[in-house]
């Protein structure tokens, strides 16, 4: 059996999306997650399950558009590949609250650093499926915009460290 991190986008976030996790716990073992736990209230879950990273995506993001109302869009995760995130980090040096990795379900296109705007100060890097950002001076007033993260999801590393460190346990 395979450990996974599902990562929900624009959960609990800035007053939009908002989903308990009691409720979201409940909606992946209704989809046949198994020894679900959730992480803060951004929409983290760690679970077991034997199926595929596509199969456990499409199975969580259909149930989710049921409640919602709307398309909730899901990445997922290996314990393993979780952990290489962390690894990879480009920033290690800096404050984890202030780093992020942009979850995408693909690789990062080519030109995606070609096509940022209003870069102003923060650092970016490409992973795997990951873009990397460190903000300096702090998100609450970037205008950063990463054209090819636009359906992504961002989780800082100290989120990342932790999911890692969760799925590690099981």
């Amino acid at each position: 059996m395979t450990i996974y991190i599902a990562l929900l986008r624009a959960v609990n976030v800035g007053g939009t999306g908002k989903l308990p996790m009691a409720e979201l716990k409940a909606m992946c073992e209704e989809v046949g997650f198994e020894e679900v736990r959730t992480y803060i209230a951004s929409g983290n879950v760690v679970f077991r399950s034997r199926k595929s990273a596509a199969q456990l995506k499409a199975a969580l993001e259909k149930r989710l558009a049921l409640y919602a109302g709307k398309p909730v869009g899901v990445a997922i995760r290996t314990a393993a590949e979780m952990a290489e995130v962390g690894k990879a980090n480009p920033f290690p040096e800096a404050p984890g609250n202030r780093t992020v990795a942009i979850f995408l379900d693909e690789p990062p296109p080519a030109d995606t650093l070609k096509t940022v705007t209003h870069q102003n100060g923060e650092k970016i890097r490409l992973g795997k499926r990951e873009v990397y950002v460190y903000y300096g001076d702090g998100m609450a007033d970037s205008k950063l915009k990463i054209g090819a993260a636009k359906n992504g999801t961002a989780r800082n590393m100290n989120t990342v460290l932790k999911l890692a460190e969760m799925a590690a346990a099981y």
